[in-house]
């Protein structure tokens, strides 16, 4: 999908959320990003071929 040179991670890569984002909603609490990956602001996430990532927030230091 990414037309960008260098070409931004895949799904599946660790570090797909490093892809540009083409579509932001932060009204909704998402975005999509150039690799078909739609992000949460919850740090959740839904992969193109549905699968989905729990939220991932670092713990909290009390």
């Amino acid at each position: 999908m990414c037309c960008h040179q260098p070409h931004c991670p895949a799904p599946d890569d660790l570090d797909r959320e490093a892809a540009r984002t083409v579509a932001s909603h932060p009204e909704q609490g998402w975005s999509l990003l150039c690799n078909g990956v739609v992000v949460f602001e919850d740090t959740g996430e839904l992969l193109p071929d549905g699968r989905v990532i729990a939220p991932h927030r670092p713990g909290t230091a009390a």
